[in-house]
């Protein structure tokens, strides 16, 4: 089939925690990908991923905070019409082709149906730029080895971007030793398979990344029923949205779990190591899968001028990564969690008190984050005290 002669747009997908970063800074390490245009969309109001990206002299990086299967679909138009305008006035780098890396709680419906073809009839000047200038030319969809299944149990959301996907990459597939894993691993494919028949199923440690995202069309009809049922569910579902809150964006109804929250943390002063830990290890401890995901650029004392990057998934957190220096020019410790059934208040009180080493009533600040803190209480109050002696 002939590929149209306009500008590929890919979507990159995956659970959580399942390596989208890491897959994309692989790929716009290859020379041949330099003229891309990335956009990079991130569930939470202060954007951490957009700095763990490699950006050569002609990548072009947009960074939305929120979600875009929240606000609609024309936001991912707008962004598009905005990139092509940019480039067309010589504003930024002309690009052959677009990665949307997606949120990890993001839904795909809203998204690719944001670029399906529209009614001309009814199109404004900046959709007929975005039809005629653009086309949905791949689906890539992480799938988390360690925690796929547990997130396909839990989140319907991690189940639509296996569905929706015309690439299923493996990932985390290295950390497997043992013979029962591994056979685990050939397993996969085959249960994969109930919910994409037809989707392309590589492994990591295997995958060309430059094949990954090599332009071809997509078809929504080679995906299934179930994908056709929600982009035309969908479609009906943006109609009334326009229609219903056209004037007031505010009441755009959230697509995720009521429990499903985003929020921050920022710290102005490098910090001592061993707290962070603690404080990281505590918040593991106590919230364990409701933690859906912690990342972060964080600075320490030992050397302020070399941040850490961490990044945990659920009760799983990853060494911390050193930087030669900070991406840009915030030296600020920035933490962005998402969480499930979880408020912030006792996170960021807990942060606090274990930031600072005084003495607080732990079990006020813990006990909204898990029935099984109370255990955690009395060992953080001692190991405050520990470190309030210390300094005294």
């Amino acid at each position: 089939m002939a590929l149209p002669e306009r500008i590929p747009v890919f979507f990159l997908s995956g659970f959580l925690g399942s390596g989208k970063s890491t897959l994309l800074n692989q790929v716009l390490a290859d020379p041949s990908f330099e003229d891309t245009a990335v956009i990079i969309n991130e569930f939470g109001d202060v954007a951490i991923d957009h700095l763990l990206v490699r950006q050569g002299e002609t990548t072009i990086s947009q960074t939305s905070t929120g979600c875009l299967c929240c606000s609609g679909t024309t936001d991912i138009r707008a962004t598009l019409f905005d990139l092509h305008c940019a480039a067309s006035a010589g504003l930024a780098p002309a690009f052959s082709r677009v990665i949307v890396e997606m949120s990890g709680l993001g839904d795909p419906a809203p998204l690719v149906n944001a670029l399906m073809a529209k009614d001309s009839d009814t199109q404004t000047l900046r959709d007929r730029t975005v039809d005629s200038e653009f086309y949905l030319a791949g689906f890539v969809t992480l799938y988390d080895i360690i925690l796929g299944e547990l997130s396909i149990e839990r989140h319907f959301e991690a189940m639509k971007q296996i569905a929706f996907a015309d690439r299923i990459v493996l990932t985390k597939t290295d950390l497997a030793k043992d013979p029962a894993t591994l056979s685990d691993i050939a397993a996969l494919p085959q249960d994969l398979r109930v919910f994409n028949a037809t989707a392309e199923i590589v492994d990591r440690r295997e995958a060309d990344p430059a094949s990954l995202f090599a332009p071809r069309p997509y078809s929504v009809i080679e995906r299934g029923e179930e994908v056709s049922g929600w982009l035309a569910l969908e479609a009906v579902l943006a109609a009334e949205t326009r229609h219903v809150h056209a004037s007031n964006e505010r009441q755009r109804p959230a697509r995720h779990g009521s429990g499903i929250r985003s929020f921050s943390i920022v710290h102005d002063t490098p910090m001592d190591e061993a707290r962070l830990s603690r404080f990281l290890s505590l918040l593991q401890q106590s919230a364990g899968q409701h933690l859906l995901r912690v990342k972060g650029i964080v600075g320490l004392e030992d050397e302020p001028e070399c941040p850490r990057i961490i990044h945990g998934v659920q009760h799983c957190m990853s060494d911390p990564v050193r930087l030669e220096a900070w991406p840009d020019g915030d030296r600020r410790t920035r933490m962005v969690f998402i969480t499930s059934g979880i408020d912030p208040e006792p996170v960021r009180d807990l942060f606090s008190a274990v930031i600072a080493g005084t003495p607080s009533p732990f079990g006020r600040l813990l006990s909204p984050i898990s029935a099984t803190l109370a255990a955690l209480s009395s060992r953080l109050s001692s190991y405050l005290t520990t470190l309030s002696r210390r300094s005294s």
